[in-house]
């Protein structure tokens, strides 16, 4: 393979050398530089790449993607490009064979609803008879093998590798969560959605290294209608005019208005012995009752998403409704035991507002008491702890603060913080600091009817003490306690 076989959508000036030198892999990491390679630098926030040119071609690497012109030995090729991160999403889909190309791609985006949506989305297609790659919080699954990921829209290099790895298995499709920082940082870069769905947006990642403030958060969030073919958006939303404003591909809205294509109709909470969740008719476009395996009012929007989606490719009412039913995404409002006793439910929420969504939401089920067991992690924002215990002691029947990730804290100094906002509640509460004891007596002690809602690690499946994560996963927790329970 020569350089010149990967330039095909990369704008560039070369600057000395020849596109006619033979590479055979695309790196950005200067320790894995090695001869055929293609070093491609960027200047980040902390390190420039730039500075490690003289290692890159001691290792034996002689062709450079730059963004400024270097110094170089005589047989070097160097490429200079207005950005490196940008080349690197190019030609990373050059050096895969562009296998995006090759998958009916699907990105989600907006500030919540994205793990869930694209759980949903995954569920509906595989129930349809199409093998769904999926990419996001909760990592990288490509038919039953799991990969776990640092951000929720990995590096573009590994992102078109695992579109590969998707195409190689005989994947048809790929879902993926694509954040803010992802198309800020064009990770996603000469990718194209064939749908693209906007669940929402509120005020979040602003900050030094995120974004310098909410024009520029919605700025980056827009980015999916300039890379998708037709798009969805939540006509709810309360910035939905700022949203559409110049949107230049076509697209329909979903939500609970008139103006939504695809609406939701005749909403209802049910709390069965065997089901907790909601149904709804879906009007507009099509008309079709639904019954979604997850409660709450704001599941509705994400399963209305996902709804219009599948129905655009194509995927069967009737399928639709069977995967909708039944739903199940691991630490996202799971539902791990119900029965005439109680449900027990898993949740992600680790935060005030999340916390206070995930509680109202419950509310709304009549539950006898709600009981909410949670801890708040180490070494991060004590206000957190203070907000949470607020909002435990005053919407919950009872309260069980308990281990969270403590890391390098003492898990007595952070529950001694939200024992104090509880306490100025006056709402009741228990203090059993071994998480695995908490869960248990939350169940053993339950009253018929009640709803409990262990939150805070969702899906983690490690418990994080003094810098050593040990195994730990909420809902086997509770699956133990329950076999137990009922023997």
């Amino acid at each position: 393979m020569k350089i010149r076989d990967w330039l095909d959508k990369l704008d560039y000036t070369l600057l000395c050398g020849s596109v006619e030198e033979e590479v055979d892999e695309v790196v950005y990491d200067s320790r894995k530089a090695a001869p055929k390679t293609v070093f491609v630098c960027m200047k980040g926030t902390k390190r420039d790449s730039h500075d490690y040119i003289p290692q890159v071609l001691e290792a034996g690497c002689r062709v450079l993607v730059t963004e400024r012109p270097v110094e170089v030995p005589e047989g070097v090729t160097v490429l200079l490009v207005k950005s490196g991160r940008e080349a690197l999403a190019k030609l990373s889909g050059a050096r895969f064979g562009y296998p995006a190309e090759k998958l009916l791609m699907i990105g989600v985006t907006g500030t919540k609803g994205k793990t869930t949506t694209t759980h949903m989305i995954r569920k509906i297609m595989e129930t349809a008879g199409k093998k769904t790659g999926m990419i996001g919080t909760n990592g990288v699954y490509i038919g039953e093998d799991h990969y776990p990921t640092m951000n929720t829209t990995p590096e573009s290099y590994d992102l078109h590798r695992y579109f590969a790895q998707m195409v190689e298995e005989g994947c048809d499709c790929c879902v993926m969560e694509v954040s803010s920082q992802a198309f800020k940082m064009y990770r996603v870069a000469g990718i194209t959605f064939d749908y693209g769905i906007f669940t929402n947006i509120s005020p979040d990642h602003i900050g030094p290294d995120e974004h310098a403030d909410f024009a520029e958060y919605l700025y980056y969030k827009k980015q999916i209608f300039a890379q998708s073919k037709f798009a969805l958006v939540n006509v709810d939303d309360e910035h939905f005019e700022e949203i559409v404003k110049d949107i230049p591909c076509e697209w329909a809205g979903f939500g609970m208005g008139a103006n939504a294509t695809y609406q939701a109709e005749n909403l209802h909470y049910v709390s069965e012995p065997d089901f907790v969740g909601i149904e709804f008719d879906i009007r507009g476009a099509h008309e079709i009752p639904v019954r979604v395996n997850i409660p709450g009012k704001f599941n509705v929007y994400n399963a209305l998403s996902a709804s219009a989606v599948a129905l655009k490719a194509g995927v069967p009412a009737e399928k639709l409704q069977h995967a909708l039913e039944h739903l199940k995404i691991d630490g996202r409002m799971e539902i791990v035991y119900t029965s005439e006793r109680c449900c027990v439910i898993v949740d992600y929420a680790h935060n005030a507002v999340s916390m206070e969504s995930l509680l109202e939401t419950l509310r709304e089920y009549h539950p006898k008491r709600l009981v909410v067991v949670f801890g708040c992690g180490g070494n991060r924002s004590k206000e957190r702890r203070y907000s949470m215990g607020e909002i435990g002691g005053r919407m919950a029947d009872l309260s069980i603060i308990t281990a969270d990730n403590s890391r390098f804290e003492k898990v007595e100094d952070i529950l001694a913080d939200i024992r104090g906002s509880i306490e100025k509640t006056g709402g009741a509460f228990l203090e059993i600091p071994d998480r695995r004891e908490a869960i248990e007596y939350s169940i053993t002690h339950s009253e018929p009817g009640d709803m409990i809602a262990i939150i805070g690690k969702g899906h983690e499946n490690y418990q994080e003490i003094e810098g050593v994560r040990y195994p730990f996963l909420d809902r086997a927790v509770v699956e133990e306690v329950v076999s137990k329970w009922n023997r």
